[in-house]
């Protein structure tokens, strides 16, 4: 039987409901599904248990990032690589819109995952946010939103890359 117990900062909670928890704190909040484990929530902090070590460190690792989130934030950047045709994005709801795109007529488009806000700026985009899978989720819809097919990528280098940090 394996054990975990997290402590949480002050100004963050933790409600769990059936097999989901959701943590809030200043930046915000995360709802997440856990792993078929036990958690009891003990003051500030959390047990989880389970028969199974590698469920109970699944769910360790979601509560602390998910803290992590809502305590600090994530940020992600990616750069906006074009070579003669400039590429421009604009926000639409719950999506982003790639016009121009190796100057084809016809917008892309990406979906922006959850509560992941984005901000253009010149080539580079920020996502920021409370969840890291939300964020890592839009980050992969705008680069797969750019992915050129049947051409030589040594040659078409246009498209959405993660930033060097």
């Amino acid at each position: 039987m394996a054990e975990e117990k997290i402590e949480f900062p002050s100004g963050v909670s933790i409600s769990l409901a059936r097999n989901e928890f959701t943590i809030s704190g200043p930046k915000g909040k995360v709802t997440a599904a856990i792993p078929p484990v036990t958690a009891k929530v003990e003051g500030n902090a959390v047990t989880i248990s389970g028969s199974d070590k590698s469920f109970v460190n699944t769910a360790v690792a979601l509560v602390k990032s998910a803290t992590k989130g809502v305590t600090e934030g994530y940020t992600m950047k990616l750069q906006i690589v074009y070579a003669h045709f400039p590429i421009t994005l604009e926000q639409k709801g719950a999506a982003i819109v790639i016009k121009n795109f190796l100057g084809e007529k016809n917008p892309r488009k990406a979906k922006v995952v959850g509560d992941t806000k984005v901000k253009v700026e010149k080539e580079f985009i920020s996502l920021s946010g409370t969840d890291k899978y939300a964020i890592g989720q839009t980050a992969t819809n705008l680069k797969q939103a750019t992915h050129i097919r049947f051409k030589d990528p040594r040659v078409f280098q246009d498209g959405i890359y993660d930033a060097p940090q």
